[in-house]
């Protein structure tokens, strides 16, 4: 017998009609012949109310109390659920997230899932009940309820699938799929019938809503297959498994985030340790920083550019005066009216001129690349503000992402009919938390070179007019990284095969002299070491990490740039051994 879990969200569960709605989903899944848990949020504005009740108490309400007040939201949902189900001549139970035993840390508005207990589900399930549990919530090991924060029930939903293993976790929704990107500012996205958990990944870091980013990393940790459908049509929806929608399609999807901050620290030494000092004291005042560019340094001195939510600009600026005072910096810069524009996709792994074209499409709409930084699957540039919107559009007709691949998979090809063993999931838990930053691997890559031409100009169709170039020399190109232009001038540095250094050097010059420019300076002896791992977004602290071992082994750090499941960076070749040895060390509690 199959066990779907399906998760209702609060405009799915806004009235009592649209209660009675979801009901019928779950009683049809379950007269099918299928075991059936519902996840359910609260009702509507529900929570939104309760905050606002809160808010007329006191200005600063405690912490837990406010996880004892919306945790009521769902007990109210999880009830008139059983109730709705029970009208329709079904079985039906409902437990909150204590009596189903989800057990979390004590970060009360945040917290994690450490476990969670099926004996009591399982043994509802089997009696014919359909299972109707709270969202959102859980209970910590002195019994105090906690809530699990922004995508709460979406997280439960998915940890409840892993867990038991569920065959597929449907969520429904008021959309009725996974787009290409987001269709409220692009009236020409279209719904994929299949997206990558780690393209979704990346996507939902970069503002894609209709999912949360710790749902879709409990997905990738224990292979649980997500099927996003519209609670109001029966429309097929999206399956987010392991494959992308299609394997010859370079990107799946682009995103734009707008409420970015850009600082840049211009004239660090470029010393080992400089990085994590400037991120330390970032990290203290617990500010998640989103893009990082470290480009090569030049007599003697490097530039750090990165972004940060805007709301957090002046505490990351405080932090950061203190950090470049203490470096002998040379400055500071900031911009609050900028934004990001991302391509992402699983394809661009294997495929040449993804960059490229992607540069050449913004460069003819008249668009300045402020930064560049890539990863494996990611290209992000950030872009003024007010030309943000166009270029999304630009990224999404490059890509032709308004066209169905004419080799997408059967709906839904990849949903596999037996059960997962859940005893697999448990196995590899071991004691450790649910939700635990889990480090996958962490990789030495010695078969690369640098290049870095310096002092280009920060102007529309530079990076379009380099990439071209290389791409036409039949040089395939990694890392890139643009730092943040100063004076009109810019530095880009990219890494190559070690055999092609000698032709991109070639070509690197040609460049300088079309541009008027340079010096290029290169590197037949870099490395990249990769940290690649599940909950690099929700777990501040990895490029800490990184950053501090390298130093604590005097190791300079050259190039940084990082993505959603992984961080990269590039030192010297004779001390790559070294710092593969030192990133072992410093993430072995957390290696699998």
């Amino acid at each position: 017998m199959a066990l779907i879990v399906q998760k209702f969200g609060g405009t799915s569960v806004a009235d009592t009609e649209k209660i009675l709605a979801a009901s019928r989903k779950a009683v049809r899944a379950h007269q099918e012949g299928n075991q059936v848990v519902v996840v359910v949020s609260a009702m509507g504005k529900n929570t939104d109310l309760l905050i606002k009740l809160a808010a007329e108490i006191g200005e600063h309400p405690p912490a837990r109390e406010m996880d004892m007040l919306l945790s009521t939201g769902e007990q109210v949902s999880v009830a008139l659920m059983a109730m709705a189900i029970d009208s329709l001549g079904e079985q039906a139970v409902s437990l909150t997230g204590a009596q189903i035993g989800i057990r979390t840390d004590s970060t009360h508005t945040k917290a994690r899932i450490i476990s969670i207990s099926t004996e009591r589900i399982q043994q509802l399930l089997d009696e014919g009940n359909i299972v109707i549990a709270a969202g959102f919530q859980g209970i910590d090991e002195d019994y105090n309820i906690t809530t699990l924060g922004r995508g709460g029930s979406d997280t439960t939903a998915v940890a409840l699938a892993a867990v038991l293993g569920a065959n597929v976790c449907e969520i429904y929704t008021d959309v009725d799929g996974v787009y290409t990107t987001d269709p409220r500012k692009l009236a020409e996205a279209r719904r994929v019938s299949q997206i990558s958990c780690d393209e979704m990944l990346e996507l939902a870091s970069l503002g894609a809503g209709v999912m949360h980013s710790r749902s879709i990393e409990f997905a990738k940790k224990f292979s649980v297959p997500i099927h996003v459908r519209s609670s109001f049509t029966d429309l097929p929806g999206t399956m987010i498994v392991a494959e992308p929608e299609s394997p010859n399609m370079a990107v799946g999807g682009a995103a734009i985030t707008m409420n970015e901050a850009r600082i840049t620290v211009l004239g660090v030494p470029d010393v080992p340790g400089a990085s994590f000092e400037i991120f330390s004291r970032i990290a203290e005042q617990n500010i998640s920083v989103d893009m990082i560019v470290q480009n090569v340094g030049d007599e003697g001195h490097a530039d750090i550019s990165f972004t940060v939510p805007r709301d957090e600009l002046q505490p990351t600026l405080d932090a950061v005066a203190s950090a470049s005072q203490s470096l002998g910096a040379l400055d500071v810069t900031h911009d609050e009216n900028v934004a990001k524009v991302s391509a992402v996709g699983l394809g661009m792994a294997q495929q040449t001129g993804v960059a490229d074209r992607m540069f050449r499409g913004l460069s003819e709409a008249g668009i300045n690349i402020q930064m560049i930084t890539t990863s494996e699957i990611k290209i992000s540039v950030l872009v003024s503000r007010p030309e943000a919107q166009t270029a999304l559009r630009v990224i999404h007709e490059v890509f032709s992402l308004h066209q169905e691949p004419t080799d997408r998979p059967t709906f839904p090809a990849t949903v596999s009919p037996e059960p997962r063993d859940p005893v697999d999931v448990v196995a590899r838990l071991q004691g450790v938390g649910m939700e635990e930053l889990t480090i996958d691997q962490i990789t030495l890559d010695e078969s690369q070179a640098r290049v870095s031409i310096h002092n280009v100009p920060d102007a529309p169709g530079v990076a379009a007019k380099v990439f071209e170039d290389v791409a036409a020399a039949g040089i395939f190109v990694d890392m890139i990284v643009q730092s943040y232009g100063r004076d009109g001038l810019a530095d880009l540095s990219f890494t190559v095969p070690k055999p092609t250094l000698q032709n991109s050097q070639q070509v690197a010059d040609k460049l300088t002299s079309d541009f008027q420019c340079g010096p290029v300076t290169s590197s037949p002896d870099v490395c990249k070491l990769s940290v690649s791992g599940i909950g690099l977004r929700s777990h501040t602290g990895v490029a800490i990490r990184m950053f501090r071992s390298l130093a604590a082994a005097d190791i300079n750090i050259e190039m940084v740039n990082t993505s959603e499941v992984r961080v990269n960076v590039v030192v010297d070749g004779s001390k790559g051994l070294l710092a593969l040895k030192c990133l072992q060390t410093a993430f072995e509690d957390v290696l699998r």
